[in-house]
């Protein structure tokens, strides 16, 4: 067997495209060098809260999502109608629902 020679004995030059240029290159700054740029919000201003006043019947609806959610039974999407007929009930049965629940969890 022979082997191939180049013909022309230019020098080939290898690029290895994962070399770094050590002059230019910057590691990134540790993590804890940027606190200044996190901070924490002010405390809100009860001057500028929107005033706004919920429903009742709303009110109950919502008590009685969170109250189903905190047993352990998340309500479904089916289930709204339901829910809807028990928050128009008296504020007095939806607490006995609420306790119920409350006490199953």
């Amino acid at each position: 067997m022979s082997t191939t020679a180049f013909e022309d004995h230019a020098s080939h030059a290898f690029v290895d495209p994962y070399a770094v240029d050590a002059t230019d290159s910057r590691w990134p700054d540790p993590a804890g060098q940027h606190q200044d740029t996190d901070y924490l919000l002010a405390p809100p201003n009860p001057a500028e809260r929107i005033s706004y006043s919920i429903d009742p019947r709303d009110r109950r609806r919502l008590d009685l999502h969170a109250a189903l959610t905190t047993a352990g039974i998340p309500p479904r999407p089916e289930d709204r109608d339901a829910i809807d007929q028990l928050s128009a009930l008296p504020a007095g049965i939806n607490t006995t629902l609420q306790r119920w629940l409350h006490h199953t969890a």
